[in-house]
């Protein structure tokens, strides 16, 4: 399933171990950063964002902090968009 950055936390933090969404209601305080073991999702849609972000560090465990790199280095190579407005990335 492909989600976004805001709807990915929701998900992950409603999705039960074997990936089955709960319903419930509250806040999410779930904090995704490379070595977390996803539940549902297995792609993103998302924008290129700022570096040193908690977003950043998001897409990082998901499709690894190198291969991000490497994206961001061609991105600002490209002279693409950064921020809510820029361009966008798929990571599947």
């Amino acid at each position: 399933m492909l989600f976004g950055t805001t709807s990915c936390r929701v998900l992950e933090t409603v999705a039960d171990e074997k990936g089955t969404i709960q319903a419930t209601e509250g806040d999410t305080q779930i904090f995704i950063y490379p070595g977390y073991q996803f539940k549902i999702l297995d792609g993103l849609i998302t924008n290129f964002h700022l570096p040193q972000s908690t977003l950043l560090m998001l897409v990082s465990a998901l499709a690894g902090r190198e291969y991000i790199l490497k994206a961001y280095e061609e991105a600002v190579k490209q002279k693409y968009r950064f921020f809510s407005f820029g361009d966008a990335m798929l990571i599947q």
